[in-house]
Protein backbone atom coordinates (compact mmCIF):
# COMPACT_ATOMS: atom_id res chain seq x y z
CA UNK A 1 0.00 0.00 0.00
CA UNK A 2 0.83 3.57 -0.54
CA UNK A 3 -0.21 6.54 1.53
CA UNK A 4 -0.01 9.97 -0.47
CA UNK A 5 0.05 12.36 2.56
CA UNK A 6 1.62 15.24 1.22
CA UNK A 7 2.45 17.14 -2.33
CA UNK A 8 4.02 14.50 -4.73
CA UNK A 9 7.31 16.03 -6.66
CA UNK A 10 7.29 17.87 -10.03
CA UNK A 11 6.74 15.10 -12.44
CA UNK A 12 5.33 12.30 -10.78
CA UNK A 13 2.03 10.89 -11.82
CA UNK A 14 -0.48 12.13 -9.29
CA UNK A 15 -4.34 12.35 -10.30
CA UNK A 16 -6.50 10.70 -13.22
CA UNK A 17 -9.59 11.86 -14.52
CA UNK A 18 -11.89 10.13 -17.37
CA UNK A 19 -15.52 12.42 -19.08
CA UNK A 20 -17.75 9.95 -20.51
CA UNK A 21 -21.11 10.15 -22.10
CA UNK A 22 -22.92 8.34 -19.56
CA UNK A 23 -21.73 9.34 -15.65
CA UNK A 24 -23.96 7.20 -14.23
CA UNK A 25 -23.22 3.70 -16.47
CA UNK A 26 -19.72 4.82 -15.99
CA UNK A 27 -20.22 4.84 -11.77
CA UNK A 28 -22.03 1.60 -12.16
CA UNK A 29 -19.16 0.06 -14.12
CA UNK A 30 -16.19 1.32 -11.87
CA UNK A 31 -17.61 0.52 -8.84
CA UNK A 32 -18.60 -2.98 -10.63
CA UNK A 33 -15.10 -3.63 -10.99
CA UNK A 34 -13.09 -1.60 -8.49
CA UNK A 35 -15.21 -1.25 -5.88
CA UNK A 36 -15.21 2.23 -5.84
CA UNK A 37 -17.30 4.73 -4.00
CA UNK A 38 -18.45 8.38 -4.71
CA UNK A 39 -17.78 11.15 -2.56
CA UNK A 40 -21.40 12.55 -2.34
CA UNK A 41 -22.03 16.46 -4.34
CA UNK A 42 -18.30 16.09 -5.38
CA UNK A 43 -19.05 16.81 -9.29
CA UNK A 44 -20.15 20.52 -7.76
CA UNK A 45 -16.33 21.17 -7.05
CA UNK A 46 -15.25 20.97 -10.34
CA UNK A 47 -12.95 18.04 -9.92
CA UNK A 48 -16.15 15.65 -11.27
CA UNK A 49 -17.57 12.92 -9.24
CA UNK A 50 -14.58 11.90 -6.78
CA UNK A 51 -13.89 8.18 -6.69
CA UNK A 52 -12.63 6.67 -3.28
CA UNK A 53 -11.27 3.60 -2.17
CA UNK A 54 -11.54 2.89 1.74
CA UNK A 55 -13.02 6.59 1.55
CA UNK A 56 -9.68 8.61 0.14
CA UNK A 57 -9.86 10.08 -3.46
CA UNK A 58 -8.09 8.04 -5.87
CA UNK A 59 -9.43 9.40 -9.57
CA UNK A 60 -12.65 11.22 -10.91
CA UNK A 61 -15.16 10.54 -13.34
CA UNK A 62 -16.94 13.69 -14.85
CA UNK A 63 -19.70 13.79 -17.53
CA UNK A 64 -18.85 14.80 -21.05
CA UNK A 65 -20.21 18.19 -22.43
CA UNK A 66 -22.52 17.27 -24.95
CA UNK A 67 -20.53 18.90 -28.16
CA UNK A 68 -17.40 16.90 -26.91
CA UNK A 69 -15.56 15.49 -30.11
CA UNK A 70 -12.21 14.22 -27.94
CA UNK A 71 -11.86 10.91 -27.56
CA UNK A 72 -12.82 9.62 -24.01
CA UNK A 73 -9.42 8.24 -22.03
CA UNK A 74 -8.48 8.10 -18.84
CA UNK A 75 -5.99 11.81 -18.81
CA UNK A 76 -2.82 11.35 -16.25
CA UNK A 77 -1.75 14.78 -14.84
CA UNK A 78 1.97 15.39 -13.65
CA UNK A 79 2.21 17.16 -10.64
CA UNK A 80 3.87 20.26 -10.47
CA UNK A 81 4.41 23.49 -8.22
CA UNK A 82 3.96 25.74 -11.01
CA UNK A 83 1.33 25.40 -13.41
CA UNK A 84 2.32 28.47 -15.56
CA UNK A 85 5.82 28.00 -15.31
CA UNK A 86 5.68 24.25 -16.71
CA UNK A 87 2.73 25.02 -19.03
CA UNK A 88 5.13 27.49 -20.68
CA UNK A 89 8.01 25.02 -20.32
CA UNK A 90 5.76 22.27 -22.44
CA UNK A 91 5.02 25.39 -25.26
CA UNK A 92 8.75 26.09 -25.61
CA UNK A 93 9.40 22.28 -26.01
CA UNK A 94 7.04 22.00 -28.98
CA UNK A 95 3.88 20.76 -27.16
CA UNK A 96 0.49 22.33 -26.59
CA UNK A 97 -0.70 23.55 -24.33
CA UNK A 98 -4.71 22.85 -24.96
CA UNK A 99 -6.18 24.64 -21.15
CA UNK A 100 -4.18 27.16 -20.15
CA UNK A 101 -3.44 27.04 -16.15
CA UNK A 102 -6.78 27.23 -14.49
CA UNK A 103 -7.69 27.78 -10.45
CA UNK A 104 -10.30 24.87 -9.36
CA UNK A 105 -11.25 26.57 -6.57
CA UNK A 106 -9.63 25.26 -3.61
CA UNK A 107 -8.36 22.42 -4.85
CA UNK A 108 -5.31 23.27 -6.97
CA UNK A 109 -4.46 24.41 -10.28
CA UNK A 110 -4.42 22.56 -13.80
CA UNK A 111 -3.98 23.01 -16.85
CA UNK A 112 -4.01 20.27 -20.22
CA UNK A 113 -1.76 19.66 -22.51
CA UNK A 114 -0.70 17.93 -25.54
CA UNK A 115 3.02 16.43 -26.51
CA UNK A 116 4.70 16.50 -29.82
CA UNK A 117 3.35 13.51 -30.54
CA UNK A 118 -0.23 14.44 -29.62
CA UNK A 119 -0.92 12.66 -26.18
CA UNK A 120 -2.77 14.22 -24.22
CA UNK A 121 -2.03 14.82 -20.24
CA UNK A 122 -2.97 17.13 -17.33
CA UNK A 123 -0.81 19.33 -15.25
CA UNK A 124 -1.47 19.48 -11.43
CA UNK A 125 -0.66 22.13 -8.50
CA UNK A 126 -2.02 20.53 -5.62
CA UNK A 127 -3.61 23.17 -2.96
CA UNK A 128 -6.12 20.99 -0.43
CA UNK A 129 -6.55 18.19 -3.28
CA UNK A 130 -3.34 16.57 -3.32
CA UNK A 131 -3.93 13.89 -6.01
CA UNK A 132 -4.38 10.31 -5.65
CA UNK A 133 -4.07 9.37 -1.95
CA UNK A 134 -3.67 5.20 -2.38
CA UNK A 135 -1.64 4.04 -5.06
CA UNK A 136 -0.19 0.84 -5.96
CA UNK A 137 -2.42 -1.40 -4.25
CA UNK A 138 -4.76 -3.31 -5.85
CA UNK A 139 -8.02 -1.14 -6.80
CA UNK A 140 -5.87 2.04 -7.46
CA UNK A 141 -3.35 3.57 -9.73
CA UNK A 142 -0.18 1.72 -9.90
CA UNK A 143 1.44 3.14 -13.52
CA UNK A 144 1.17 5.43 -16.73
CA UNK A 145 3.03 4.85 -19.65
CA UNK A 146 3.10 6.50 -23.15
CA UNK A 147 2.32 4.51 -25.98
CA UNK A 148 3.43 5.61 -29.39
CA UNK A 149 4.41 5.21 -32.78
CA UNK A 150 7.34 8.18 -32.74
CA UNK A 151 8.78 7.53 -29.18
CA UNK A 152 12.18 9.81 -30.27
CA UNK A 153 10.39 13.38 -30.34
CA UNK A 154 8.35 12.01 -26.72
CA UNK A 155 11.94 11.06 -25.33
CA UNK A 156 13.44 14.83 -25.73
CA UNK A 157 10.24 16.49 -24.92
CA UNK A 158 9.92 14.98 -21.81
CA UNK A 159 13.32 15.43 -20.79
CA UNK A 160 13.14 19.04 -21.21
CA UNK A 161 9.99 19.65 -19.70
CA UNK A 162 10.44 17.43 -16.60
CA UNK A 163 14.32 17.08 -16.41
CA UNK A 164 13.56 13.15 -16.79
CA UNK A 165 16.79 10.59 -17.18
CA UNK A 166 16.15 8.41 -19.54
CA UNK A 167 17.09 4.42 -18.73
CA UNK A 168 16.82 1.44 -20.96
CA UNK A 169 14.58 -0.89 -19.90
CA UNK A 170 17.01 -4.23 -20.05
CA UNK A 171 14.11 -6.43 -18.60
CA UNK A 172 12.50 -6.71 -22.01
CA UNK A 173 15.27 -6.02 -24.63
CA UNK A 174 13.37 -7.00 -27.61
CA UNK A 175 10.58 -4.34 -26.84
CA UNK A 176 11.79 -0.67 -27.56
CA UNK A 177 10.54 0.87 -23.87
CA UNK A 178 12.53 3.49 -21.50
CA UNK A 179 11.92 4.36 -17.84
CA UNK A 180 11.35 7.62 -17.16
CA UNK A 181 13.20 8.70 -14.17
CA UNK A 182 12.87 11.77 -11.71
CA UNK A 183 16.30 14.00 -11.29
CA UNK A 184 15.96 11.95 -7.78
CA UNK A 185 15.94 8.98 -9.40
CA UNK A 186 12.35 7.60 -8.63
CA UNK A 187 10.96 5.86 -11.91
CA UNK A 188 7.03 7.31 -12.56
CA UNK A 189 6.93 5.18 -15.86
CA UNK A 190 7.85 5.07 -19.23
CA UNK A 191 7.69 5.30 -23.02
CA UNK A 192 6.94 2.24 -25.24
CA UNK A 193 7.86 3.21 -28.81
CA UNK A 194 5.28 0.66 -30.76
CA UNK A 195 5.08 1.22 -34.47
CA UNK A 196 1.66 -0.03 -34.72
CA UNK A 197 0.04 1.82 -32.55
CA UNK A 198 -2.91 3.67 -34.25
CA UNK A 199 -2.27 7.22 -31.79
CA UNK A 200 0.50 8.20 -28.91
CA UNK A 201 -1.83 7.85 -25.08
CA UNK A 202 -0.61 7.96 -21.75
CA UNK A 203 -1.85 4.31 -20.94
CA UNK A 204 -3.38 3.74 -17.52
CA UNK A 205 -2.51 0.82 -15.68
CA UNK A 206 -4.18 -0.18 -12.05
CA UNK A 207 -3.60 -2.84 -9.53
CA UNK A 208 -5.78 -5.75 -9.00
CA UNK A 209 -5.47 -8.84 -6.50
CA UNK A 210 -6.40 -10.87 -8.88
CA UNK A 211 -7.13 -10.07 -12.55
CA UNK A 212 -8.70 -12.77 -14.16
CA UNK A 213 -11.52 -12.17 -11.55
CA UNK A 214 -11.46 -9.07 -12.40
CA UNK A 215 -11.90 -9.30 -16.69
CA UNK A 216 -14.94 -11.79 -15.29
CA UNK A 217 -16.58 -8.30 -13.90
CA UNK A 218 -15.86 -5.74 -16.44
CA UNK A 219 -17.32 -8.19 -19.01
CA UNK A 220 -20.53 -8.77 -16.59
CA UNK A 221 -21.05 -4.88 -16.33
CA UNK A 222 -20.78 -4.01 -19.92
CA UNK A 223 -16.74 -3.68 -20.72
CA UNK A 224 -14.98 -6.20 -22.86
CA UNK A 225 -11.03 -7.53 -22.46
CA UNK A 226 -8.43 -9.15 -23.84
CA UNK A 227 -7.16 -12.65 -22.34
CA UNK A 228 -4.74 -12.24 -19.01
CA UNK A 229 -1.22 -12.91 -19.57
CA UNK A 230 1.73 -13.50 -17.60
CA UNK A 231 4.82 -11.09 -17.49
CA UNK A 232 7.72 -10.71 -16.18
CA UNK A 233 6.10 -7.78 -14.19
CA UNK A 234 2.73 -9.48 -12.81
CA UNK A 235 -0.70 -11.27 -14.74
CA UNK A 236 -2.12 -8.60 -16.67
CA UNK A 237 -5.11 -7.82 -19.02
CA UNK A 238 -6.35 -4.89 -21.42
CA UNK A 239 -9.85 -3.58 -20.58
CA UNK A 240 -12.36 -1.35 -22.72
CA UNK A 241 -15.68 0.06 -20.13
CA UNK A 242 -18.73 0.42 -22.00
CA UNK A 243 -17.67 3.49 -23.94
CA UNK A 244 -14.34 2.27 -25.26
CA UNK A 245 -12.08 3.55 -22.79
CA UNK A 246 -9.21 1.40 -23.04
CA UNK A 247 -6.72 0.66 -19.62
CA UNK A 248 -5.01 -1.87 -18.42
CA UNK A 249 -5.15 -4.00 -14.88
CA UNK A 250 -2.50 -5.80 -12.94
CA UNK A 251 -1.95 -8.40 -10.48
CA UNK A 252 1.98 -8.14 -9.25
CA UNK A 253 3.64 -11.11 -7.82
CA UNK A 254 3.88 -11.04 -3.26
Amino acid sequence: MSLVTAIQPDGTPTWIDLRVPDLDRALEFYNALFGWEYAPDSAKTGLGTVCLLRGRPVAAIAQAPADTSTSPDWTMYFATADCDGTAKRIADAGGSVLTPPTDIGEHGRAALAEDPVRARFGLWEARAHLGCELVNEPDSLVRNDLVTPDPEPARAFYTTVFDYALDLNKTLPDLDFTFLRRPDGHEIGGIFGFPVAPRSVWATTFEVADTDAVVGRAVAAGGTADTPEDTPYGRSATLKDPFGVEFSVITRPA
